[in-house]
């Protein structure tokens, strides 16, 4: 399936789930996070805010997560800059004041800028993944971008409401695949 067509029949089937659905899949996510891949002190982890009206994961459950079990880890949130077409990153501590910005995603105000290179595992939205790692977001490249100036050892990691498809048609050179993604069903590829 191509991109364009997968991105509407996904948003079409994530708009039909209800918040219920949400809460106990993205609940899923969240424990399979902190099963499969331990953390340890001093490591940053870039996390993405949910666009609730959207469906889409709930991170907030794993930001908690972090601060209560993990607080030697450095919790960092995208910001977007439109105009740019890039994003930047910023620590997001208990103080963060949050502003939603066009799309309805929650971003941190004045907070500390976070380099790229500083991060060391990156949690991923996605619409739809592949069993070759690909992904579909909503189109604007901004995670590719992003991950592009991280190092190369930091982990990508996608958060997916639904198990991967077989194939994405056409995926092109500047996408940056994953190495792992979580579902409710379990870990990509499955000996993570």
């Amino acid at each position: 399936m191509h991109k364009a067509e997968l991105r509407k029949t996904m948003l079409q089937r994530r708009r039909a789930l209800s918040i219920d659905d949400v809460a106990v899949r993205s609940q899923r996510i969240a424990d399979l996070f902190f099963e499969h891949f331990p953390l340890k002190a001093g490591q940053t982890v870039h996390v993405f805010l949910p666009i609730i009206k959207n469906n889409e994961v709930n991170t907030w459950i794993i930001i908690e997560r972090l601060r209560l079990e993990h607080p030697e880890v450095r919790v960092v949130v995208p910001v977007t800059d439109a105009a740019q077409n890039v994003l930047t990153h910023h620590r997001l501590t208990q103080e963060s004041v949050l502003v939603e910005n066009a799309w309805g995603i929650p971003e941190p105000k004045d907070a500390q800028i976070i380099q790229a290179v500083e991060v060391d595992l990156v949690l991923i939205p996605l619409l739809a993944f592949d069993r070759t790692g690909h992904r579909v977001g909503y189109g604007k490249g901004f995670y590719d971008r992003f991950l592009a100036e991280c190092r190369p050892d930091v982990i990508k990691v996608g958060l997916s409401l639904e198990p991967p498809i077989e194939r994405i048609a056409d995926p092109n050179a500047f996408d940056v695949p994953l190495d792992y993604a979580i579902t409710p069903q379990g870990v990509w590829p499955e000996q993570a």
